[in-house]
């Protein structure tokens, strides 16, 4: 394969500063940090081009702007592991041609969360939870690496409104021990309140897990996958087609909870990804100020 490295200028591409559509197609906003988006526009796309970030096959989507003129993005997840630095989006054209543009990540600072569960096993599962545990992350890092050709619904509403209990990067302590940075929001509601599909797509798996309670995982193409947990009730199953808007399952506080929610994660190219830069401005306007401390913070 023929690979060669050139600027943006050279390639004719240019990587997004801060996007916000405010017509009624809302693109994801991009946000250069770990757990935040990459957004590259891709003003000459085939359809037989494949876009890599980290060698990762990314999500490409057409958008039609305010003038109706139809240009092509791909986006790419962050991984919130991700250290301050330089990484590569890899555009591979059918003719073998490969090229190479970098995009920098800065740091962010994530706040710190500290929770009182009753249940101290999940906290610390015994033996025979720990099997269980282990046969159900399996299942997530399968649901998580799925990956179809359909084109990508990138235009979400949001499944629930209500305030935000939690949100995205939160380094987490359970009964004052640390555990993994919570990876997504969290919206506190009514047990039973009916949660929608935030776009088209299709139900990868749903079921009950130890420490997610009752979740479902829906493919909305090209790598973006939602995760919806805690659920009281689930309505689909794997191999459901579900439209935006269908109520897939209702808010509920299965799992490792401290009350009702809904907990909402966004996969793409299998990293998660802050819901919030996903999510349309007014759709949940107990929600308004803290996405705009969320934006304010990448300034």
């Amino acid at each position: 394969m023929n690979r060669h490295f050139y600027s943006l200028a050279r390639i004719n591409l240019f990587l997004l500063t801060f996007f916000y559509a405010f017509n009624a197609h809302a693109m994801p906003q991009q946000a250069l940090v770990p757990g935040g988006i990459a957004l590259l526009q891709l003003p000459d796309y085939k359809p037989d081009t494949r876009i890599y970030f980290e060698n990762k096959r990314v999500a490409v989507f057409p958008h039609t702007n305010m003038q109706g003129k139809n240009t092509w993005y791909a986006m790419a997840g962050i991984d919130l592991s991700s250290k301050p630095g330089d990484y590569e989006f890899s555009i591979q054209h059918a003719n073998g041609l490969s090229l190479n543009t970098k995009v920098r990540v800065k740091y962010k600072k994530y706040d710190e969360q500290h929770l009182t569960i009753k249940n101290k096993r999940k906290v610390n599962p015994n033996a025979e939870d720990s099997k269980r545990i282990a046969s159900e992350r399996s299942r997530k890092i399968k649901a998580r690496k799925h990956f179809s050709e359909t084109r990508p619904e990138i235009e979400f509403i949001w499944p629930v409104t209500g305030r935000i209990s939690s949100v995205f990067g939160l380094r987490r302590f359970f009964n004052e021990q640390e555990r993994r940075p919570h990876s997504g929001l969290d919206i506190a509601a009514s047990e039973g309140t009916p949660i929608k599909a935030v776009a088209n797509g299709t139900v990868i798996d749903a079921g009950d897990f130890f420490f997610s309670g009752n979740m479902i995982y829906i493919d909305h193409g090209q790598g973006i996958i939602t995760l919806y947990a805690h659920l009281s009730k689930i309505s689909v199953k794997p191999g459901d087609v579900v439209n935006q808007g269908d109520i897939i399952g209702e808010v509920g506080q299965t799992g490792r909870v401290t009350g009702p929610h809904l907990h909402f994660a966004v996969y793409a190219n299998q990293a998660l990804i802050d819901p919030i830069f996903m999510l349309p401005k007014g759709g949940n306007p107990q929600a308004t100020k803290a996405a705009e401390k969320t934006v304010a913070s990448e300034k």
